[in-house]
């Protein structure tokens, strides 16, 4: 009897309905935000994550098919994207491309300054004897990317520029064949990969900049643009 007692006298729980959330691509990408920041601004210079608010559509969707696909192996992205289908995909990297997030404060600078003047030259000149042509005639003159298919390169982590170029180096990052980033990055020495990593981790986003179109002809033929 004291126990049907106590048992009346117990609180009556009631289950809660969970909440309703809003079917917002703001709320679908919540898993993204993560990594990338709710806007998409990555985060910061002292890590890894990259920058995807403003980077062209076509670019990020070809990504993250790369990603779903197999061609890049990045753990975490290849879980999340594996069983999306293009239509969706799409839409991601259109929700991304739209976003104008503020750019975060860059590395600061190497304190070598011949690692400096290299990082430098690759960047902006290129080197004639490897065959390498400078990062700013495929991604802009200002290095902020290029319609409808080319990134920009400022507002990334150092490491994850070292990273990427390293994976294309290696073959664990690969395009369409003719793979020029690959192409590119064997030509390059471990320590010109790090010196213009550091190089453009370090530049600020130019106030006002925009992606241009890309030219009707780029240095050497790669497979994932368009002729």
């Amino acid at each position: 009897m004291l126990i049907a007692c106590a048992a009346l006298a117990a609180p009556i729980v009631v289950a809660q309905e969970p909440p309703t959330l809003a079917d917002t691509m703001e709320q679908r990408m919540a898993a993204c935000a993560i990594c990338h920041g709710e806007k998409g601004e990555g985060r910061g210079a002292a890590e890894y994550y990259p920058r995807l608010s403003g980077k062209p559509a076509g670019y990020l969707f070809a990504q993250l098919q790369h990603f779903r696909d197999g061609r890049r192996k990045y753990p975490q992205m290849v879980y999340l994207m594996r069983f999306m289908p293009d239509a969706y995909l799409r839409e991601i990297a259109d929700h991304y491309a739209n976003l104008q997030a503020p750019h975060l404060a860059p590395a600061k600078p190497s304190p070598d300054a011949r690692e400096r003047q290299r990082g430098e030259a690759l960047a902006t000149s290129g080197d004639a004897s490897k065959n390498v042509p400078a990062c700013n005639t495929c991604h802009g003159t200002a290095l902020t990317g290029m319609s409808p298919g080319i990134p920009g390169l400022l507002g990334l982590p150092v490491d994850y520029i070292a990273g990427q170029l390293g994976a294309w180096k290696t073959g664990l990052r690969v395009a369409a064949s003719p793979d020029c980033m690959h192409d590119i990055a064997q030509r390059m020495s471990g320590s010109d990969i790090a010196a213009v990593s550091k190089w453009l981790g370090s530049q600020a986003f130019p106030a006002g900049a925009a992606q241009i179109p890309a030219p009707a002809k780029l240095p050497m033929r790669c497979g994932s643009q368009p002729s």
